[in-house]
Formats: C-alpha cells, structure tokens, sequence
C-alpha cells in the first residue's frame, strides 16, 4: 500500500502563492504517476494536474493552466503543486493521489491523500 501525507494548504489572498507537498511511503514512488485533485464544498471532485512515473509528461486542467505546476522529486519521495496567482475561484480541498498510469480520472486513482484545505480570500 502507498500512503500519501499532504501539507501547505492555508489561507491567502488572491494573486497569491501556495506550494502544496506530498510525502509518500512504503511501495516505490517513482512506479506511479501523481494527481492532485481538488473538491469545493457542494461539487464535484476535479482533476487539477498529473505527472508521469518519470516525471517528463505532465498534464493539466484548463481552469489552472498556466497558473500551476506540477513535479516531482523521486529521490525525496515527493509531488509538489505550486500554485500561482491563486483566485478565490482556486478554494478547495486538495487531494494528492497515486496511480500505476497517469490518468484525469479519478476513479484510476487507488491511493489518496488526506486532503488540505487551500483558502483564497478575495
């Protein structure tokens, strides 16, 4: 089993930064490709960007393109997502997640984080 350990989600204002963390164990991290998913209260959970077991392929929602990066750091075991220009529109939950193939779906994800909370305050 992979467990996911998420971090650096808090309250900012808008045009503001955030980089989210998430800290994998116990299977090998590089075999699986990562996704961060965000919820809003009352809506559905939505893909927000994915990265390849390698890192090289990287994938990501047309409402944060341009605005988020995704990577990776096998060696440290860690998915980043760094969040730029923040919108209120941006508040959600955010989850990171493993897959065994790089995926938009969230149902291809078995492995899941616990969820930080991003705020962005207007």
């Amino acid at each position: 089993q992979v467990q996911l350990v998420e971090s650096g989600g808090g309250l900012v204002q808008a045009g503001g930064s955030l980089r989210l963390s998430c800290a994998a164990s116990g299977r090998t991290f590089s075999n699986y490709a990562m996704g961060w998913f965000r919820q809003a209260p009352g809506k559905e959970r939505e893909f927000v960007a994915a990265i390849s077991w390698s890192g090289d392929i990287t994938y990501y929602a047309d409402s944060v393109k341009g605005r988020f990066t995704i990577s990776r750091d096998n060696a440290k075991n860690t998915v980043y997502l760094r969040m730029n220009s923040l919108k209120p529109e941006d508040t959600a939950v955010y989850y990171c997640a493993a897959a065994p193939a790089t995926a938009h779906d969230p149902n291809k994800y078995p492995y899941w984080g616990q969820g930080t909370q991003v705020t962005v305050s207007s």
